[in-house]
């Protein structure tokens, strides 16, 4: 069975001590597919029109570091205010910790968060404004 649709991310480039687990967190979870492994330190992801370049870092962040960092979540767009609920069905089969299940937002956006690997927080989000009709 397919992960529910995205209109997707398009790109983001991502560092995690522990690339595996990164790796294994994209793609049975969040259903990617490796497009290219140069090394064992760096893979690409695809999915639906978006790249994700997963880094391996030396060591993980310290919490000073990973305070200061800029990245608060990612975001995942869908077309549908269905497909967040789908994505929350998908997310609980596979055992993902969401941080927030899905609820409609003040603008009308429909949305959930899911916790990833080493703090990572995905979001997967309807927003009329940029969702195609």
């Amino acid at each position: 069975m397919p992960a529910p649709p995205t209109l997707g991310l398009r790109h983001v480039a991502l560092r995690f001590a522990d690339l595996p687990a990164a790796e294994a967190f994209f793609v049975d979870v969040l259903g990617y597919e490796v497009e290219w492994r140069p090394d064992p330190q760096n893979v690409y992801l695809r999915r639906a029109g978006d790249n994700v370049a997963l880094h391996r870092m030396d060591r993980p962040a310290s919490p000073s570091e990973a305070a200061a960092g800029l990245l608060d979540h990612v975001g995942l767009l869908v077309g549908r205010p269905a497909d967040v609920d789908a994505w929350a069905d998908w997310l609980a089969a596979r055992g993902a910790r969401l941080l927030a299940g899905p609820r409609t937002h003040r603008d009308g956006a429909r949305s959930l968060y899911v916790s990833g690997p080493e703090g990572l927080v995905v979001q997967v989000i309807h927003h009329p404004p940029i969702a195609p009709p």
